[in-house]
C-alpha cells in the first residue's frame, strides 16, 4: 500500500471501534486493519472504543470484489 497516497480522514463517533468505523466508511474488513493502523501511529493505544471525533486517516485501499458464486444451485431450474 502507498502510504504517499492520498488519505481521507474521517472523525469516530461515540462508540466506535477501529473495525466498525473502516467498515462503515469503505466496506474494509480485519485484513486491512494493518494499513489503517500504520497510516494512524499511536492509535492503537487510545483503546478498543475511539474517543469521539478522533480523527482517523484512511489510507487509498481498493475495496474487496464481491465474489460471485457460481456453485449456487437453484431448487426451480
Amino acid at each position: 500500500i502507498d502510504m504517499t497516497s492520498s488519505l481521507d480522514i474521517v472523525c469516530a463517533r461515540d462508540g466506535d471501534t477501529l473495525d466498525a468505523l473502516i467498515w462503515r466508511e469503505r466496506n474494509l474488513g480485519p485484513a486491512d486493519l494493518p494499513a489503517v493502523l500504520a497510516a494512524n501511529p499511536g492509535v492503537a493505544g487510545l483503546g478498543s472504543i475511539l474517543p469521539k471525533g478522533q480523527p482517523i486517516n484512511l489510507p487509498a485501499i481498493a475495496a474487496p470484489a464481491t465474489a460471485v458464486r457460481t456453485d449456487v444451485l437453484n431448487l426451480w431450474d
